[in-house]
């Protein structure tokens, strides 16, 4: 068993002790606990900063620089997906109408 050192051993338990008050905290209070409306509004666009956080980067970015050119099948799959979702609202269409354009693109002129 290797040994462990005091302080990382101090260092684990205190971040343990610091996730479980974090996380139980709101079960401590007796009473009902709600959000304030402005940040129950702000909350509503969490999900789409994240997703948007995630996605586009990938979408303009390639290797950690910038696209350089248009020949590239994630601007046009992107562009493709958009406009449907614009369309018709529809996720799984999204989609599907997204890598219809992506696979050609890429698998078949190698973008």
């Amino acid at each position: 068993m290797p040994d462990i050192d005091l302080h990382t051993l101090l260092t684990i338990v205190a971040l343990g002790v610091v996730t479980v008050i974090t996380r139980g905290f709101f079960l401590i209070s007796d009473r009902p606990w709600t959000l304030p409306h402005w940040a129950q509004r702000g909350l509503q666009y969490a999900p789409i900063a994240a997703l948007s956080a995630v996605v586009l980067p990938e979408i303009v970015m390639s290797q950690g620089q910038l696209v350089q050119t248009w020949m590239d099948a994630r601007l046009f799959s992107a562009m493709a997906g958009a406009a449907y979702f614009f369309w018709r609202k529809g996720v799984l269409g999204t989609i599907v109408t997204g890598m219809a354009v992506y696979l050609p693109l890429h698998v078949g002129l190698g973008w």
